[in-house]
């Protein structure tokens, strides 16, 4: 009953092959835990080492970060559950679906909180006050502008400098 992995951020280099098998082992090591047990766990053989998961389980959807042992457990657990609210308020009842159509707001959210490996900003009311300015400023700009394969832009450039269609 479980799905793929919908959603991920890395911030240290990972070859494919190391990425798939962090993520299933993460999976392996999350998913077969006890409802009641801890939230926290020592990383097994790819993300060992000075790393541990910290997790929180939503329906059907697990939010888990990977951190090292200096990190604050009590602390990455608060926010991942303003990572959860800040997503349930700018996607509106957040839904699996919700992370793979809006994966772009998504990242964009997460962004806003945690820059460079460093948590950055926790106040859901601040967040997303920064998403809509966002989300303003996309409406805001022609639709031209935003699309990078745009036609009339590839058009537009290539007469600028010259070019011709074959």
């Amino acid at each position: 009953d479980q799905g793929p992995m919908t959603f991920k951020v890395l911030y240290q280099p990972y070859s494919e092959d190391t990425q798939q098998q962090v993520i299933r082992e993460t999976f392996h090591l999350v998913s077969k835990r006890d409802a009641n047990a801890c939230n926290f766990l020592e990383g097994g053989l790819f993300i060992g080492g000075d790393n541990k998961l910290i997790y929180r389980h939503y329906a059907k959807l697990y939010f888990v970060f990977c951190v090292d042992s200096s990190e604050n457990e009590l602390g990455i657990l608060d926010l991942i559950q303003v990572f959860v609210e800040t997503l349930d308020k700018c996607l509106e009842n957040v839904c699996e679906l919700d992370l793979v159509f809006h994966i772009d707001k998504v990242h964009n959210i997460l962004a806003e909180m945690v820059i460079g490996e460093m948590v950055s900003e926790t106040n859901i009311n601040e967040i997303v006050m920064q998403i809509d300015a966002q989300n303003k400023l996309e409406k805001s700009e022609p639709r031209q502008e935003r699309d990078p394969i745009s036609t009339k832009r590839i058009f537009k450039k290539l007469a600028k400098h010259g070019g011709t269609l074959l």
